[in-house]
């Protein structure tokens, strides 16, 4: 292969001879090859909607010129006949080649390609060209894709490094401009007028990176070199050294010598896959020390590039293998080198913040905890899932720490290094062939001296979750008696702990969990007993693990108070507390402690109580909720909430309302947990009662009342569509309604979009004058309370011009503003450049004793944040020219969100 790189034009013009060994026992009248960089060339790639999918807006926002593709090109066979070629439908990042001559078993054909590839800029996945002039060429070449089972894998470039290529023998002429080095895994043979000679036997890929200012370093170990570029301008050279001699050696030992004479390990192959925590933390936070930081790091993305380069499975398929040999490799490494080091560093040394369980977690234990962040929302998906089907927290974090927690689980099981040393024997295995996940099951059970037909089916290929807890538990001086009870189905071998103080006093493990067997040990002086101590079992609920054995306790779990937040600790009842801050116009500043037992992780039992003191009333007031959580397994219907939440505050300046709301909400899901689409039904009954007030009139009958609401929501949402469907009845006394509304968004190719919204809602039966329950039409009155109004009973002054898209959804005023039979508005606004949209507002409505009326509204929208601080610019509606009114700055409208939670779900929703 001749490859010319072209650096102003971002371009690589390649000349490449491929010889196609058909080492399979059936006849082959095509093929398949990789082209992964064409997925960059347009915006409907599978590659484009993964990127709208995950709410990656840069993909579809870029110019042509920042994109990337494969033009140009031509294929012939050994005897010069150009061959026909094609992409298969929906994937056009694959190229099938239609053979004049067939390939019968162990014969070979020569083919001739000629292309232009197109580097993609960098900025969408780390691959590609950056802003620094240098360029990191991956997956830029037509390769052969993996054949098995009579046929070529077709995979598609979905941003998941799992390209299925064939084993391959690469050589490689690669022209640079002058000024630019290059750097790879590949063998240099030579390099003469910028021209490298590069070649790579038993190659599955492969990198190269062309730089202008070096970066890279060489470090030599034995016979193997390393290039890496991974940041720490801490350390020196000298450092970097030691630490990267130290992993090559554990890893050599542990798994096997690294079959190729040189490995890249560079800062972009750390930034796409990081070790998330320690990635998190602000740059002058410093909890570990630099040559650990740097250790660590280099460890893991040494470890992914170690087992990708090497291991020959189907890496999409099987990936759960790689995902499990690296973490295990980790956590091993963490115990063998440094068994006492803690999640959060040298924070555990400070004495104060010792009682937070985040600080003193064991650092091989934080894996067990992300695991258990999805368990805990009903997300996790089965190991033996393919990639592509994981949702993007899963793919990244969650089912990878639960393959490296399986691996060292059934490790802890069945002793005897059998796990270790089956890694090394599956490993030897793909020096020369390709081998799958059935390998690797076959090597277990060949070694194992126990029965684990339980672990690939359960722990490896389904979500069934593990609970135990004691049951019927007597003891003795010399002895302990107690039966198990399993939560779930699922029965597989589980630990059994006795602890005196914090030594381990007796260990034993419980292969087969039966019903109403009694289970006695020795008791060996312990004063406590502990289901899965260190966690060896991946298990969803570590609260209900333990007993004590003392003869006086209170408690089973004394409660702890923390300050903020924490993680779940299994032995304490846990009582979180932070101070809070709101506002609004009648109560002023609010200052108040929140106490509530969310922990990071999920819980069936919930409370959330937020009691505040009112600055301007000088009088208490406040908030609260609690929840009972209800998840079904496996069934789209998988959670149900049952909750009564509280508040009481002043809704005008001298009377204060109190609400009362239980509720039971109902949320489904597709089958398919990567499928955004949601939906809910929720049911409550709201009971408000409010003080009589000076400044606000209205009929007394609105006082007081209470309204059954059921609501249904149905929505689907990414970054080029969103579609939400909503309908809601209300029923009380005095009224009886019925209301629905649909929002559309669409983000077109020339990036351009669109926001549409329509709302209809009619009275069933009304029994009141007051318009205090009639639909809104700029500003609904809100009697449910359900929205943050930071002065709900303003007409005038700067707190009435806060909106809320709600209801008629008219950003000006008019002289009618409620409609008390039925209304029905569109809502749309069209972006003209970055967040600056025209929006326009129409609709009918209709009063009693009137005829209906038809107004409408438009403006200017300044989008600066979408739900969060939005500004409405009125310029022509129903009242006339508005722009011209002396009051103008009366007409603006706003949105203003301090909820965090908004803010926070535009960054996290790309990752559940």
């Amino acid at each position: 292969m001749m490859v010319d790189v072209d650096v102003e034009k971002k371009t690589l013009n390649v000349y490449q001879e491929l010889t196609f060994s058909n080492q399979s026992n059936d006849t082959i009248s095509s093929i398949i090859l990789n082209d992964w960089n064409n997925a960059y060339s347009d915006k409907n790639t599978p590659l484009g909607k993964r990127f709208s999918d995950e709410f990656i807006r840069n993909f579809h926002l870029a110019s042509d010129k920042e994109r990337g593709g494969t033009s140009a090109l031509s294929i012939v066979d050994e005897n010069r006949f150009l061959l026909n070629w094609s992409r298969p439908k929906d994937k056009p990042d694959l190229v099938e080649i239609q053979l004049n001559n067939l390939i019968f078993p162990h014969q070979s054909a020569k083919l001739v390609l000629t292309y232009v590839v197109k580097i993609p800029s960098d900025k969408f996945t780390k691959y590609g060209y950056s802003s620094d002039e240098s360029i990191y060429i991956k997956n830029c070449f037509l390769t052969p894709a993996r054949y098995e089972d009579k046929g070529f894998i077709k995979y598609s470039n979905v941003n998941l490094d799992d390209i299925n290529n064939s084993l391959s023998n690469y050589d490689l002429e690669v022209k640079i401009p002058s000024g630019f080095t290059l750097f790879s895994e590949l063998n240099q043979v030579g390099v003469s007028n910028s021209v490298y000679t590069l070649t790579g036997k038993n190659r599955l890929d492969f990198s190269i990176y062309l730089e202008k200012n070096i970066t890279f370093s060489s470090f030599i170990n034995n016979d193997l070199t390393v290039y890496s570029n991974l940041k720490d301008n801490r350390l020196d050279i000298i450092q970097k050294s030691l630490a990267i001699d130290k992993v090559v050696n554990y890893v050599t030992e542990n798994i096997g010598r690294y079959p190729h004479d040189n490995i890249t390990v560079s800062q972009v192959d750390y930034e796409r896959n990081p070790f998330y925590g320690l990635n998190q933390l602000p740059s002058f936070i410093s909890p570990f020390e630099d040559s650990f930081l740097y250790e660590l790091k280099f460890l893991k993305t040494y470890l992914n590039n170690y087992l990708k380069n090497t291991l020959k499975i189907d890496s999409r398929k099987d990936n759960w293998l790689i995902d499990g040999i690296q973490i295990y490799t980790m956590m091993k490494y963490i115990d063998n080198y440094y068994p006492n080091m803690k999640m959060m560093g040298n924070v555990s040394k400070i004495k104060l913040l010792r009682g937070y369980n985040l600080v003193s977690l064991d650092f091989n234990e934080q894996y067990s905890y992300f695991y258990m962040l999805m368990a805990r929302k009903n997300l996790d998906q089965p190991l033996g899932s393919p990639k592509n089907k994981l949702i993007k927290f899963n793919e990244k974090i969650a089912s990878k720490y639960r393959a490296g927690l399986s691996l060292k689980y059934l490790d802890s099981y069945l002793e005897e290094d059998i796990i270790p040393k089956s890694i090394k024997y599956f490993y030897s295995l793909n020096k020369n062939h390709q081998t799958s996940r059935r390998d690797f099951e076959s090597i277990i059970f060949l070694n194992s001296t126990k029965n684990i037909d339980w672990y690939f089916k359960t722990i490896i290929d389904s979500r069934d979750i593990i609970d135990y807890k004691f049951d019927k538990l007597t003891k003795t001086k010399d002895s302990i008696s107690f039966s198990l009870t399993n939560k779930t189905t699922t029965n597989v071998p589980i630990p059994i702990y006795g602890l005196k103080g914090k030594e381990v006093v007796f260990k034993k493990w419980i292969d087969e969990v039966k019903k109403d067997s009694i289970y006695t040990f020795e008791r060996n002086q312990a004063d406590k007993v502990v289901i899965n101590y260190k966690n060896e079992v991946p298990e969803f609920n570590l609260r209900n693990n333990w007993q004590s054995l003392r003869p006086f306790r209170i408690s089973n779990k004394p409660i702890k108070f923390n300050f903020m937040k924490d993680l779940e600790d299994p032995f304490y009842n846990q009582i979180l507390y932070v101070p809070t801050l709101k506002f609004n116009l009648y109560d002023g500043l609010l200052p108040g402690m929140r106490f509530h037992n969310k922990t990071i992780l999920d819980k069936p039992f919930t409370f959330d109580l937020n009691p505040s003191y009112s600055t301007k009333t000088q009088s208490l007031s406040g908030s609260g909720v609690v929840s009972v959580n209800q998840y079904n397994r496996n069934s789209r219907l998988y959670q149900v909430r049952y909750s009564f939440s509280g508040a009481l505050f002043h809704y005008a300046p001298d009377a204060i309302y109190t609400r009362y709301n239980p509720s039971v909400s109902l949320r489904f899901r597709q089958n398919n947990l990567r499928d955004n689409r949601k939906q809910a039904l929720i049911f409550r009954q709201v009971t408000v009662n409010r003080e009589k007030s000076n400044f606000v009139v209205e009929d007394a009958t609105t006082e007081n009342y209470t309204v059954f609401n059921a609501k249904y929501f149905n929505n689907k949402t990414e970054v080029t569509n969103h579609f939400n469907f909503s309908s809601d009845v209300q029923f009380s006394n005095k009224f009886g309604k019925l209301a629905a509304e649909i929002e559309y968004r669409k983000l077109f190719n020339n990036n351009r979009q669109i926001n549409l919204r329509f709302y209809a809602g009619t009275f069933l039966y009304r029994n009141t004058t007051s318009d205090f329950f009639s639909f809104g039409i700029d500003r609904p009155t809100d009697y449910l309370f359900d929205y943050e109004y930071l002065g709900r009973s303003e007409n005038t002054g700067l707190f009435s011009q806060q909106i809320i898209i709600a209801e008629g959804g008219f950003k000006s005023v008019f002289d009618t503003r409620y409609a008390n039979q039925w209304i029905a508005t569109t809502n749309a606004s069209f972006n003209i450049w970055n967040w600056i949209e025209i929006y326009g507002d129409m609709g009918l409505i209709k009063n009693k004793y009137s005829k209906e009326k038809f107004i409408y509204d438009s403006g200017i929208r300044l989008n600066l944040v979408t739900d969060y601080f939005e500004l409405y610019l009125p310029v022509r509606s129903s009242n006339g020219w508005e722009i011209t009114d002396p009051n103008y700055g009366q007409k603006i409208r706003f949105i203003v969100t301090f909820s965090p939670d908004t803010l926070i779900n535009l960054f996290t929703r790309k990752w559940f």
